[in-house]
């Protein structure tokens, strides 16, 4: 064997450890990202739940109760999702400004 096919067949070598380490270490970091995805939607996932169990139950005698309910109940996840978004900004505003 010549020396340039060991160094071919090394550098081949090293390729393709370095893309199974990257492959895995993106693994983890996804593993990672999903938890936290889970951890923070665990709350609108259930309320998502709730929702669809109530959309399930509508008939035509309580249609109008049931929508209003629905509506409610969408109206508060997006009040949610907006006061964080407010909190949000105003924390980075502060910190910004050196206020705590």
């Amino acid at each position: 064997m010549s020396k340039t096919s060991v160094r071919w067949s090394l550098v081949l070598g090293l390729v393709i450890v370095a893309f199974g380490v990257g492959i895995y270490l993106q693994d983890l970091k996804h593993q990672e990202s999903t938890k936290a995805a889970w951890k923070a939607n665990r709350f609108n996932v259930a309320r998502f739940h709730k929702i669809m169990r109530y959309a399930g139950d509508m008939n035509a005698q309580n249609w109008a109760s049931m929508r209003d309910s629905i509506g409610s109940q969408l109206d508060s996840l997006m009040i949610l999702r907006f006061r964080k978004e407010v909190d949000s900004i105003n924390k980075t505003k502060n910190e910004s400004l050196g206020l705590k």
